[in-house]
């Protein structure tokens, strides 16, 4: 299994980085959207791809693809949030298998933003995995615009100039015991980040007038 998941990894790895090479900041912007979109796209592998890429000469300016990434994110999150805001819970409900999220997840991302609002949103933004999925509660509950981006993008910015920095200057280095290393420290970083977080947001499934 371990193997397998490798494998599955180099192949997308392979694929975006052939996507970014081929397109640049356009493939950045439109990855990042499908990505920030709650579409299965990892952003450990096309943040740090892009910041490997600057740091090589490949992509071009590395402040112009971060930014690309950022815009690509923000671009994503908006259309979650307009979904939720215009079609309502119902609906994305029923069709959840579309967006593929779990029921589960949501509820619980939703009790979460019922709890804690602006700062659910931004902390979210910092969990792998499931960074895309508090913008449809926030679209639901109509949350403010303002507050909405603001706290989508200062936790979003966060996050990818930490996973840009890793691939500009440690993939980067072109030193293979060193990207080894650090690619498996900071994949079980991110695992015990995200499994630290979600059992604790999923106790909050139900609303505070149920708890």
């Amino acid at each position: 299994m371990f193997i397998l998941a490798i494998s599955i990894f180099g192949i997308t790895s392979n694929a975006i980085n052939s996507l970014i090479q081929q397109y640049g900041y356009l493939a950045l912007v439109v990855l990042m959207a499908l990505e920030g979109a709650s579409l299965p796209l990892p952003s450990e592998v096309i943040i740090p791809a892009a910041g490997y890429l600057s740091a090589t000469g490949a992509l071009g300016d590395a402040y112009i693809a971060y930014i690309a990434v950022l815009l690509g994110n923000t671009i994503g999150m908006a259309i979650d949030y307009a979904i939720g805001y215009y079609f309502g819970k119902e609906v994305v409900y029923r069709h959840l298998r579309l967006f593929h999220i779990k029921q589960s997840s949501l509820d619980a991302f939703d009790a979460w933003f019922d709890r804690n609002g602006s700062f659910a949103v931004f902390v979210s933004r910092l969990l792998p995995e499931v960074r895309g999925l508090m913008s449809l509660p926030a679209g639901f509950a109509r949350m403010p615009l303002k507050k909405f981006f603001f706290w989508s993008i200062l936790g979003s910015a966060i996050w990818d100039v930490v996973l840009f920095a890793f691939g500009y200057y440690l993939i980067g280095t072109q030193n293979i015991i060193l990207i080894i290393w650090a690619s498996g420290a900071f994949a079980v970083a991110l695992y015990l980040v995200y499994r630290l977080a979600i059992p604790g947001i999923k106790k909050l499934k139900k609303p505070r007038h149920e708890a």
